[in-house]
């Protein structure tokens, strides 16, 4: 009974935590989403003047922002 309980709790865990690649069409930007968490590694076209392109990572837990250090 151990062993099916602890088999349950690994399976759960994986759909939880694995996550979808996506790839968004502005430029270059690749989402990892997952049930319980986001990952945007951001390469995009900025619309701001003088500035090429908006890079950095957003890591996103449960919906709230954690990191993001995007310029």
């Amino acid at each position: 009974m151990k062993k099916v309980i602890i088999i349950i709790c690994i399976l759960v865990a994986l759909i939880l935590l694995f996550p979808i690649r996506e790839q968004a069409k502005d430029g270059g930007t690749v989402l990892y989403n997952a049930i319980l968490y986001d990952v945007y590694d951001v390469h995009r076209i900025s619309s701001e003047e003088g500035k090429d392109f908006d890079e950095g990572i957003v890591v996103k837990i449960l919906g709230y922002e954690i990191f993001n250090n995007v310029n």
